[in-house]
């Protein structure tokens, strides 16, 4: 029987390891259980917009060979009322010998520093945005805390213990696709990695929020997205990917866009290029080809594909213009361009191109208005996610 105990006394947030950053903080809740369910303790956490730096926490675990005998400190009876705890001391096992990686973020890597380049057309101001963002999921994720004590350590691990949305992102997209070949922590440093180099993608994942927050009326607040959403989830595990893509880390972008498949039932090829202020709703069954391009301010709706015709290689997926709503079951296929503000119906299946602000319906589809004067479209149909005006016209079918 060997038996190692250890404690470390860590004011937060110091180190950005996967031992020894916010992971080590998950499974302080149920340990100390007296002591962080105390009222004093829970308003210190939740009365301040901003986690207090100044915090310690003494973390004690016993790690364990086979062996036949009780245990000294643990019996597992108590070890299964705190499953939590079991399974996350467990799961980092391997990673515990690993102290000497351990290094303190310097204060460079801990800010939040955006260029706001090529922005005008969704957000002139990302800097500002991103922290008032910020501000509000926290606040939301208090609010919600009260409401439903229940999640207390949930909304904490996910959103409260971290003083940026790059961490709590690149934390809750690691838990979420990480399993027991590749451990979260390792995707939560590769994806904090790519966020601190590519400041655009946190812009972009702003954009992606308020889009979600202002077109979905089942989105009630950004936490909610920012947790529950698989399409908004799906989406910036995409945008990391395609980094990683375009740096030619083709065998890592291929393997995220295989366990977001697999997490999400979302599979978005890595080289496919995507805008900012993009919704997946609902999401399930969204297939995006490699060379799509989808343009900003657009609307996706379930089980849509944007692929080939299956006899063409290079350059052979859709291009999608800003402001385009397209409808559920939709197959776009081909090298064909959607334009600016045009939308598609449900259940169509486009195999040419359609002109911007028209919309197109049917299988094949066809143009409202016909093609030689399509009925224009008055409105950006992303925003509206109106799918049925001008549509009743194409067809008298009554129920």
């Amino acid at each position: 029987m060997k038996d190692l105990i250890f404690s470390l006394s860590i004011p937060l947030p110091l180190y950005r390891s996967p031992l020894s950053s916010h992971h080590l903080y998950a499974p302080l809740l149920p340990m100390s259980t007296n002591f962080l369910a105390s009222q004093t303790f829970l308003r210190t956490i939740f009365s301040s917009p901003k986690p207090k730096k100044s915090w310690a926490f003494i973390m004690a675990a016993c790690i364990h060979t086979s062996r036949t005998e009780a245990p000294l400190s643990y019996e597992r009876s108590q070890l299964d009322e705190h499953n939590s705890v079991y399974n996350y001391v467990k799961y980092f096992r391997p990673n515990f010998p690993d102290l000497d990686s351990c290094g303190p973020i310097s204060e460079n890597q801990s800010k939040n520093i955006h260029s706001g380049a090529d922005l005008e057309f969704i957000n002139p101001n990302p800097n500002e945005d991103e922290d008032d963002l910020w501000s509000k999921m926290r606040d939301e994720a208090r609010s919600d805390i009260e409401e439903e004590p229940i999640l207390c350590n949930y909304y904490y691990t996910s959103i409260l213990v971290h003083e940026s949305m790059e961490s709590a992102l690149a934390n809750h997209l690691s838990m979420k696709l990480g399993n027991s070949s590749l451990p979260s922590g390792t995707l939560y440093d590769l994806f904090l990695s790519v966020f601190a180099e590519d400041q655009e993608i946190i812009s972009s994942v702003v954009c992606d929020l308020r889009a979600v927050k202002e077109r979905d009326p089942a989105c009630i607040s950004y936490a909610h997205c920012f947790l529950n959403f698989k399409g908004f989830l799906a989406c910036q595990a995409h945008r990391i990917a395609h980094k990683l893509w375009s740096n030619g880390r083709k065998v890592l972008a291929l393997l995220i866009q295989n366990r977001v498949s697999e997490v999400f039932s979302v599979d978005i090829h890595p080289g496919a290029k995507i805008g900012k202020g993009i919704l997946l709703d609902h999401a399930t069954g969204v297939v995006v080809g490699e060379t799509a391009v989808i343009g900003n301010d657009v609307s996706i709706l379930h089980n849509v594909t944007l692929g080939g015709t299956g006899k063409v290689s290079g350059d052979r997926h859709p291009k999608i213009g800003d402001g385009v709503l397209i409808g559920a079951g939709t197959c776009v296929l081909g090298n064909v361009r959607i334009g600016d503000g045009a939308k598609i119906g449900a259940g169509s299946v486009v195999l040419k191109e359609v002109p911007a602000r028209t919309t197109a319906v049917g299988n094949p589809a066809r143009l409202m208005g016909g093609k030689e004067n399509p009925k224009k479209l008055d409105k950006i149909p992303s925003f509206t996610m109106d799918h049925t005006s001008h549509i009743s016209e194409w067809s008298d079918y009554v129920i």
